[in-house]
């Protein structure tokens, strides 16, 4: 088939589907590197053609300018089609129809534009008409090209089409648009006509090549309409794959009652039940399922209606999921009882699926362990974290619809995706409600705690883009009438306001009004068994930041390993704040020590519980680390009150030592280590606490693993002095009580210096935690506060920085310093433990990082924990992948 018109002088622009295979992703994008693989599996494919993301490039490349020779090779592949069907192109008698559909390298559902019927005009019409016997069919076909090209091509608003549906409808007397005649199909088609040329200053081309070419080049285009750069920015899609435009004959869902169109998983798509699952119309066309015009019947209707196609189209649907080995998402036609298979891809799934089809896989012995890993993204993993209505939570249920993405949600109405985007910005949490969402929505919806639609099913735009944002969602509510010009929706007869509180569950389709209590989910079944399977994979131990014993019993119960950061600031504050005030007011030595002597028994007592809490694992205390001032009143507000004489002599002592320690820039004052020399009791009281509380917990048969922790270091002197008192403290209530415990001292990396002076400060350091917050503001010269709230949006939408360097770890800047430290620190210490304890931590991204610098462990907010373990393991899985005998 190599040969079937190709001039091989020229650049290859066009191939058939007989010529390509699923490898050729990047060349073909998805949706034709598929058709190629099912066409050459023997499946009942539609043939056609695709022109390759290579001449989309180049249209952008060169200005909305299609490459030399594509028109040529569409006009010779076109030729072989025509032959392969044995229709012509713009016959008058029996004309070939053609659809065209974008497909990018990876999946973006909903994003790019498809068009159907193409070929069809005034005069094919009549030819289509006759040939087929069935005017009604023919008509209804023209009304859809000429909507389709009207709101795809020409950038008509769609509403103003449906508004003429409605219309028609209205005047025929009828409720569905299958149910209108020929008579008013032919009205319809000369409104549609009318509102193409109002809108677009056109009517629909009647040269079908015209057509072809208007579409072709539309296609392209869509690659940077806002809508799609919106959602590739969303899911970090590249700027640079673009798109390939799938050109297909046309099969018809709308030719009578034998006929249909449906979307198919190979598996439930939303719970990973392995079952075949999807929706599906007769007497329609594909868009008529996602688009949710009309209600949709479940795929298990099927087998009554049609039982030799339900027999035929699970057996696809098996062959193709063995033959991917994953769940797939297939798009089907039925042309008067003949089944045609139009597409397919790998399946969009809620996190619940994901993890529940990948261990199902792993027991069918289709996939392995390491591959099951692999399956489940750690982001979408953490959307199984998602709140529930709590079990005793005492509601109303309003109405019920489809339960499109699972998770529960409590928020304000928003009726329009740019009120949705609005409210959030304001800080409220919204529920977006719509008749039905389209791909303007995203913003919106991206916005949104969850998606409620009263039209729609189960693979419909906002049910299919909710699932993969991990939003709760609830489709085809028909209960649910919404009024945009009145701000209103009625639920069940019940108007409810825009803005007014709605509570939705999208694993049961519950829609409430007014505000559902809701509880924290708990892992189990698949997900724990694919933990498992990660924690005997991963190399990297998973510890937490945890600051109380509360905290660290959260931790332990969500897996983690030890805690690698407990911030002993936060036991200062509430009834022991006058005590840590008193130490800092004091006017000698022995005021201050008789201030720590106090509050000595509370941080003893602190780090019982947590050493008991976690028993026989490491915790790692950091000392004192943020400036004296932050335990003192706000400077500004006592100097308010002394203006206004409102000040009382303690108030005036705290004035005066609040001046005393301000700063002009905090961050980079008197804190961390730099603290504790200029005021060596106080980490002494800490040292001791900490030793004191091994020793109880050691007599009452525990097995306590503290670590101490000096921040802020940024010399190699200043951890070998503060190692030695540390080690002088520890060594006399160690004599005192005659216990032994092996406490290990080490020091948070967080300044840059002391990431390129490692090897030094690596000599006096049993361990290295990277506090990869203050590096990352360190590095950069970035307040986090302030530029994060003002200018890294900025930043990011402009591309002067790839990510935000504090949700993902900087690789070109941070990341080669610890890169540095991590080799330098095992040169001054070979035996030096390395650990990340920002917020880093729980980040996929910096896991993955942190494996390859060969770190130690990660630490992060216990319920994180469970994600940053399949994280571990998946960066494990990869390495292993690219370094096979390593």
């Amino acid at each position: 088939m190599a040969d079937r018109g190709h001039d091989p002088r020229q650049p290859r622009w066009v191939l058939e589907f007989s010529e390509g295979d699923r490898t050729q992703r990047d060349l073909l994008g998805g949706k034709g590197a598929n058709l190629a693989e099912m066409t050459r599996l023997g499946l009942p494919v539609p043939p056609g053609f695709i022109v390759t993301t290579e001449a989309c490039r180049s249209f952008h490349a060169y200005g909305g300018e299609v490459p030399p020779g594509m028109w040529e090779q569409v006009d010779a592949a076109l030729a072989n089609l025509e032959k392969d069907v044995g229709r012509t192109f713009g016959d008058p008698y029996d004309p070939l129809l053609v659809s065209v559909r974008s497909g990018a390298p990876v999946s973006m559902p909903g994003m790019m534009d498809t068009v159907l019927n193409l070929g069809l005009t005034d005069s094919t019409l009549r030819g289509l008409a006759r040939s087929t016997g069935d005017s009604r069919f023919a008509y209804d076909s023209y009304r859809r090209l000429i909507q389709m090209f009207g709101s795809v091509v020409l950038g008509v608003d769609e509403e103003a089409y449906e508004d003429e549906l409605t219309a028609a409808r209205e005047r025929a007397g009828v409720r569905t648009d299958a149910e209108l005649d020929v008579d008013a199909l032919r009205t319809l088609i000369d409104r549609f006509q009318q509102v193409t040329e109002h809108h677009a200053g056109q009517r629909l081309p009647q040269d079908p090549r015209q057509q072809l070419r208007q579409a072709a080049e539309a296609v392209f285009n869509s690659w940077n309409l806002p809508r799609a750069q919106h959602y590739r920015k969303l899911h970090g899609v590249s700027e640079d794959l673009c798109t390939a435009v799938n050109v297909q004959a046309m099969v018809f869902g709308n030719f009578g009652e034998d006929s249909a169109t449906g979307v198919a998983f190979t598996r439930d798509p939303a719970t990973g039940e392995p079952h075949a699952y999807g929706d599906w119309l007769p007497q329609a066309q594909g868009e008529d399922v996602v688009a949710g015009i009309r209600a949709t019947r479940d795929l298990s209707e099927l087998a009554d209606e049609m039982p030799s196609v339900d027999r035929e189209l699970k057996a696809a649907l098996e062959l193709l999921e063995r033959h991917e080995r994953d769940l797939c998402d297939v798009e089907f036609t039925i042309e008067r009882g003949r089944l045609f298979i139009l597409q397919t891809r790998r399946g969009k799934r809620s996190a619940q699926a994901a993890v529940r089809i990948a261990v199902d896989l792993v027991n069918e012995g289709v996939i392995s362990e390491r591959e099951a890993l692999e399956r489940v993204d750690p982001n979408q993993f953490e959307q199984l974290l998602h709140p529930q209505f709590a079990p005793h939570a005492q509601y109303e249920v309003l109405t019920r619809g489809l339960n499109a993405s699972p998770g529960a949600a409590v928020g304000r109405a928003a009726l329009t995706a740019d009120e949705a985007a609005r409210r959030a910005e304001e800080g409220e949490d919204v529920i977006l409600v719509r008749p039905e969402t389209s791909p303007d929505d995203i913003h919106g919806m991206s916005a949104s705690k969850g998606i409620l639609t009263s039209r729609g099913g189960l693979v419909s735009h906002a049910a299919v883009v909710a699932r993969g944002m991990g939003i709760p969602a609830i489709c085809g509510a028909e209960e649910v009438v919404v009024d945009r010009s009145a701000g209103t929706l009625t639920i069940a007869g019940e108007v409810i306001e825009e803005g007014e509180l709605l509570s939705i569950d999208g694993t049961s389709g519950a829609v409430v009004r007014g505000e559902v209590e809701l509880s924290e989910p708990e892992l189990g079944g698949a997900a724990d068994q694919l933990l498992e399977w990660a924690d005997q994979h991963r190399v990297l131990q998973v510890i937490a930041n945890a600051d109380l014993a509360e905290d660290a019993a959260s931790a332990r119960a969500w897996g983690a390993e030890g805690i690698g950061l407990c911030r002993t600031e936060h036991m200062f504050m509430g009834e022991r704040l006058p005590l840590v005030q008193r130490a800092i007011l004091a006017a000698d030595a022995e005021a201050e020590r008789r201030a720590l002597d106090e509050l000595a028994p509370y941080q003893r007592g602190d780090f019982v519980e947590l050493l008991e809490a976690m028993d026989g694992l490491p915790v790692t205390i950091r000392l004192l680390d943020p400036p004296l001032h932050e335990f003192l009143p706000d400077v500004t507000d006592l100097r308010v009150a002394e203006a206004k004489g409102e000040l009382s002599d303690d108030d005036r002592t705290l004035l005066e030592a609040a001046e005393r320690w301000e700063e002009a820039n905090p961050m980079l004052g008197v804190r961390g280590c730099r603290l504790g020399l200029l005021r060596p009791p106080l980490y002494r009281m800490q040292v001791r606490a900490i030793t004191e509380a091994a020793v109880e917990r050691r007599k009452a048969g525990g097995d306590p693993r503290p670590k101490i922790m000096l921040p802020l270091i940024a010399t190699a002197a200043e951890l070998e002095q503060l190692r030695g008192e540390v080690a002088e403290e520890m060594a006399a209530v160690l004599a005192e009580q005659d216990v032994e415990v092996t406490i290990p001292i080490g020091t948070m990396i967080e300044t840059p210096r002391a990431a390129l002076a490692a090897q030094s400060v690596g000599a006096h350091a049993d361990f290295f935690s990277f506090g990869t917050n203050d590096l990352t503001q360190l590095t950069f010269g970035f307040s986090r506060d302030d530029v994060e709230g003002r200018m890294m949006s900025t930043y990011l939408e402009q591309g002067l920085l790839p990510v935000n360097p504090f949700a993902e770890i900087d690789a070109e800047g941070v990341g080669r310093l610890i890169e540095i430290a991590v080799v330098e620190g095992r040169r001054g210490n070979a035996q030096l433990e390395i650990s990340i304890c920002g917020e880093h931590g729980g980040d996929p991204a910096s896991i993955a990082r942190s494996h390859e610098w060969g770190l130690n462990a990660v630490s992060c907010s216990p319920p994180r924990v469970p994600v940053a373990r399949l994280a571990a393991a998946r960066a494990a899985v990869s390495a292993e992948v690219r370094n096979p005998d390593t």
